[in-house]
């Protein structure tokens, strides 16, 4: 067998091509992966993603022969370098089980990170913790929801095996929408309402999104200060967010509570679109998608729904302002004919959250890491 080559890619068309077509041979036959939508994940990776503003990224393929098996990406954020001990990322991470070319790509990233400058490298992370981030080390039994990552069992050895270890885990949880206490919310968000007469909470929908993102990036950004490797969105990338969530919205199940006008807390969840996208294999323009659509556009019902933000500014905290949020989205969620929820991802050590996941008697089924490894 040939030795495997490293490449670095240029953010050209052509590179951002060979590099995303790497996966598609890795999965072949794997009935649990879900291909990125490609032209999405495009913007993610070129200039149009406002991330690059304040960050770079370096791209790699590695070869064996004539066939690429394996990608990477290397990332420098310099917001996330001022307000957390300096590291680059790496991303985007993919390989055949293959211990020689996995430490060719990660070697590449490690030695890219040392001419920045950076004795660290975290990872999994594409291209931020606002991103896909982590690596699946349980629950790989079961695909993936809508914007979480997957990858196959042998990619925990190839990352230990180079000497990467783990810094943090990012919990997914599951649980029964039907079984949840809907009674026992509903009074606390009676009570909740009695006790704070100026809250209201406004649904966020497609037409009226943008006069609203400011409010969102007000609350995202106090909400989530305090967790670990937060870094604050700027305008522009909430925009750039907004632009690609927007056709995936479904009414009531995103929303902003206010007091006496002041936006104080955040919520978002999605039904699993994942389950249209499979056939997909990342393309939209492709005669599946007319399988698709009754999903997509909720005609057919999914019977899954991730909820991925749910958040309140420090100063407005035990007032029971969750409490309004969570009850308004179990309706929405009954009324959709939602059958189970996945609260995805939650820090190991956020006690508050795990709580409230708690009180949905809601299970830890799935477990992503967080690895770094210092570069001497």
């Amino acid at each position: 067998m040939s030795n495997p080559q490293i490449h670095q890619l240029a953010r050209t068309p052509d590179g951002l091509s060979r590099f995303q077509r790497v996966p598609f041979a890795i999965y072949e036959g794997d009935r649990n992966w879900v291909a990125p939508i490609l032209s999405d994940q495009r913007m993610l990776l070129d200039d149009r993603n406002p991330f690059f503003q304040h960050a770079r990224m370096a791209l790699w393929v590695v070869s064996r022969g004539r066939s690429d098996v394996g990608r990477i990406a290397a990332i420098v954020d310099d917001v996330h370098n001022r307000l957390h001990p300096p590291a680059a990322f790496f991303g985007f991470f993919e390989c055949i089980d293959d211990a020689e070319a996995a430490a060719a790509l990660l070697d590449a990233a490690a030695d890219w990170a040392r001419r920045q400058g950076l004795r660290r490298l975290l990872g999994p992370l594409s291209p931020t913790l606002n991103d896909e981030a982590g690596l699946l080390i349980e629950g790989l039994d079961r695909p993936p929801v809508v914007m979480m990552p997957y990858n196959p069992p042998f990619y925990r050895m190839l990352i230990e095996g180079r000497g990467f270890t783990r810094i943090r885990d990012l919990l997914a949880l599951v649980f029964d929408v039907a079984d949840s206490p809907r009674e026992r919310l509903e009074r606390i968000e009676r009570a909740v309402v009695r006790r704070n007469r100026g809250l209201v909470l406004r649904t966020l929908c497609k037409s009226t999104l943008d006069r609203d993102l400011s409010a969102v990036m007000e609350v995202y950004n106090a909400a989530w200060e305090r967790n670990w490797g937060f870094v604050p969105m700027t305008a522009d990338e909430v925009r750039f967010m907004a632009r690609r969530l927007r056709p995936l919205l479904v009414p009531r199940l995103a929303m902003l509570v206010e007091d006496d006008g002041e936006p104080v807390g955040f919520f978002l969840a999605l039904p699993d679109y994942n389950q249209a996208l499979k056939p997909l294999r990342g393309r939209l323009l492709t005669p599946r998608l007319l399988g698709a659509l009754p999903l997509l556009m909720g005609w057919k019902p999914t019977h899954f729904v991730r909820l991925i933000a749910l958040g309140v500014k420090p100063s407005h905290r035990q007032r029971g302002i969750e409490s309004l949020m969570l009850a308004a989205a179990l309706r929405a969620s009954l009324d959709y004919g939602f059958r189970q929820c996945e609260v995805s991802w939650v820090l190991e050590e956020n006690l508050v959250t795990l709580g409230l996941a708690e009180f949905f008697s809601a299970r830890v089924y799935k477990r992503y890491r967080i690895y770094e490894c210092a570069l001497t």
